[in-house]
């Protein structure tokens, strides 16, 4: 394998890169800074792992790590308290996707989702229900509560439950907490607090990795949005939304607000342009764009590899989110690194 990775990595160096980022397989790129997630991945590629085991690791890894709060237990409490987790699994090969949302006290998401590929015809499973499917896959059940989590909803109840994801409703969902219901009528449309969530309300794991053959496979991991309205479902477990691989053409992941991102189903519309031959830098930038002529203030940013081993990230620039930092493991670097990019 060694020397299979010397050739490669000749033959990368001697090959003029069309595109801006040096080309090489395998490749493994995620989300946010999240370095352990990246080595997982990387070491089961180099122990002979399937591209599925990478990502089924290195986001596992993520949900171990409880990365910045926001993939895993004890983070994101909902309105009632409870966290909950999504995620989702791609085989560009076969196109095949499982993924679970609104999971309930099992803390491993995304090792569910692939038992939703390995042992159902479904692609998609929610709630309660999924665990109950998790527990039959020899899942254990555990408390996805913490401290940590119990005192951000505390705090959060003390602050009068803001900031929080209603509108029109009454009593007056910017002062107050409920129970909401809607009221006689509406009067006129709320302007929507976006600003006032911190951008760390939505960070998600989200990996793509394309083997020596040009295999892709992608994933997420995500405990949602903080304080939430129970059973809201975000874009991580949407194939196309969070996370979309086509060994045809490359794979792309999002991270951000996904109510808004998945809308516009941007990781299945990055890869859409990579197939037509767009650069991955540029491919994300263009999706980035797309999104931005609807929602200027929302945030995000999605990264994208083709089955070249070429990549890029994109991000949109907002008050306190201007640069992206994303992880790239490749035969060109001598260990998984951290990379930025600056938002669009």
């Amino acid at each position: 394998r060694q020397r299979r990775m010397a050739a490669l990595l000749l033959l990368a160096l001697l090959t003029p890169a069309r595109a801006a980022s040096a080309a090489a397989l395998p490749v493994v790129i995620n989300t946010w800074a999240f370095r352990t997630a990246a080595e997982t991945a990387w070491r089961v590629l180099e122990l002979g792992g399937s591209e599925l085991d990478a990502v089924e690791r290195g986001c596992g890894q993520c949900e171990i790590d409880q990365c910045d709060g926001t993939v895993g237990y004890g983070g994101s409490p909902d309105e009632s308290g409870e966290t909950t987790l999504d995620a989702m699994i791609m085989d560009g090969n076969t196109m095949e996707v499982g993924a679970v949302a609104g999971l309930r006290r099992v803390k491993n998401a995304i090792g569910v989702a692939r038992k939703v590929i390995e042992y159902t015809k479904h692609t998609l499973l929610v709630g309660e229900s999924a665990s109950l499917f998790a527990v039959r896959m020899g899942f254990p059940y555990e408390d996805l509560t913490t401290q940590k989590s119990l005192s951000l909803y505390s705090e959060w109840l003390n602050q009068s439950c803001q900031p929080n994801y209603w509108k029109n409703v009454v009593p007056d969902s910017s002062k107050s907490c409920g129970p909401y219901k809607r009221p006689e009528k509406v009067t006129s449309e709320e302007e929507q607090t976006s600003s006032q969530r911190s951008v760390h309300d939505h960070d998600t794991i989200g990996m793509v990795v394309i083997g020596v053959s040009g295999t892709v496979a992608s994933g997420t991991s995500t405990n949602g949005a903080v304080h939430k309205i129970p059973g809201r479902v975000g874009d991580s477990p949407i194939a196309g939304a969070g996370s979309y691989a086509d060994s045809t053409a490359g794979g792309a992941a999002a991270t951000g607000d996904g109510d808004i991102m998945m809308r516009f189903l941007p990781s299945y519309q990055a890869v859409e342009y990579m197939r037509m031959g767009t650069d991955p830098a540029v491919a994300c930038q263009k999706v980035i764009s797309r999104i931005k002529k609807y929602a200027p203030k929302f945030f995000g940013a999605i990264i994208c590899a083709n089955t070249t081993g070429s990549y890029g990230a994109a991000c949109n620039k907002i008050p306190g989110f201007t640069q992206f930092h994303f992880m790239v493991s490749s035969p060109l670097l001598s260990q998984p690194t951290e990379q930025v990019v600056d938002c669009i």
